[in-house]
This record gives C-alpha cells, structure tokens and sequence, in this order.
C-alpha cells in the first residue's frame, strides 16, 4: 500500500524541541522530493519546508527558519523535520508530502501528489 506516515508530534513546552518523521511505504522516496506543511485551526495550509530528490537542496519558510531542519533518509525511506525552540504559534497539525521530482522542491501543496495524515503538535506551557 502507497502511504505516508508521520509521527513524533505530541504537546512540548515554549522552547522545547521534536523530530517529526514520515515513514514512506508502498515506493521509494529517492526519487520524490519531500514537503512538510502544518495547518492551525482557521488557518490556511503553510508550506514549512521542503528537500529535493536530486541535490537536496532544501526551503524553509521565514517564519521557521533558523528553527526547523529537515532532512532525508532515503535508505530508511523515511524523512524528518526537526523542530526546536517552538513557540505557542507553531501549534498545527503538521503533514508531509511528497511529489515525483528532479527539481528544486517548492513550498506549493499543490504540486504535492501523495499525503500522510498528519500529527499533531501542540506548543503551550
């Protein structure tokens, strides 16, 4: 079965720190550059980060930048998107993606073709 599936969300301190994963089963990732994106109640869907299939080259938005890192496992089929020093405003639900490419990842959902389920991280002391 082709899936996604992220975990490691859970509810952390202002300041505190997690490492999300997405486990990708059914094909391989090395070919896929990979998104994560979060969306917060009423809000719209942000693109967070997202790595490329060919060069790893990677995009952060400004408002984790500095943050947040992502990375690729690729013999692991998996992917992980560190996130420290979080604050109340990075609570969402937070999903990853992925798309069949050799380009330069991009922030846009929609040019994402398969999707986990999300995970839940909630910032609040």
């Amino acid at each position: 079965q082709v899936q996604l599936v992220e975990s490691g969300g859970g509810l952390v301190q202002p300041g505190g720190s997690l490492r999300l994963s997405c486990a990708a089963s059914g094909f391989t990732l090395d070919e896929y550059a990979i998104g994560w994106f979060r969306q917060a109640p009423g809000k719209e869907r942000e693109g967070v980060s997202c790595i490329s299939s060919s060069d790893g080259s990677t995009y952060y938005a400004d408002s984790v930048k500095g943050r947040f890192t992502i990375s690729r496992d690729d013999a692991k089929n998996t992917a992980y998107l560190q996130v420290n020093s979080l604050k109340p405003e990075d609570t969402a639900v937070y999903y990853c993606a992925v798309v069949y490419s050799f380009r330069s990842c991009s922030p846009d959902g929609n040019e994402y073709d398969l999707w986990g389920q999300g995970t839940q991280v909630t910032v609040s002391s």
